[in-house]
């Protein structure tokens, strides 16, 4: 019997709740200050974890029909190894990219690692945890200067902290596997 995507998101969000999920006090990438910390690595990196995510994020971009699925390093890593796999398995293969922080400094000088994406092409982008958009915000910049659409970006975790409304003002909308708050019910 087949696995439907509503059992894959209740297997994804046991993992994270039981292996990601912390209290405390944590300073988060933003600069902010959390009670709380999502770090979805311990789970993407798992094989329960890539798999599940991959499949969750298939199905939510199954009617885009992107050329290319990636996101920034490292949150997207994991990732798009996973749903290159998976796609190619469905007989959908799709191809996947990865944004550096900066260009190499040797070689072709790249940013985006993966095979070319062709001007004017479509994409969606990845991350594991959103929380003001900024790593999302960045990849959207780079993808624009080689004039690449952005469907739209998903993200495992939407911590619900800005964004939503910053990527909406570079016109992306942001999509979300998880909220925050489903983990802190």
């Amino acid at each position: 019997m087949q696995r439907t995507i509503d059992q894959d998101r209740n297997e994804l969000f046991r993992l994270l709740k039981t292996q990601a999920f912390s209290k405390g006090k944590f300073i988060l990438s933003s600069g902010k200050e959390s009670n709380f910390y999502l770090d979805a690595r311990l789970v993407t990196l798992c094989a329960a974890g890539a798999y599940l995510t991959a499949r969750i994020m298939l199905d939510m971009i199954s009617k885009d029909q992107p050329d290319a699925i990636g996101g920034p390093t490292l949150g997207a890593d994991p990732m798009v190894g996973a749903i290159a796999c998976l796609s190619h398995q469905a007989g959908r293969p799709i191809n996947t990219f990865i944004i550096r922080k900066q260009p190499k400094e040797h070689g072709k000088q790249q940013q985006v690692e993966g095979p070319l994406l062709k001007e004017g092409g479509s994409v969606v982008i990845i991350d594991d945890v959103a929380t003001t958009g900024k790593a999302l915000v960045e990849a959207i910049v780079v993808l624009k200067k080689m004039n690449i659409n952005i469907k739209k970006a998903i993200c495992v975790i939407d911590r619900g902290e800005g964004a939503l409304e910053a990527l909406a003002k570079h016109k992306v909308p942001l999509k979300s596997i998880f909220t925050l708050a489903e983990f802190l019910q």
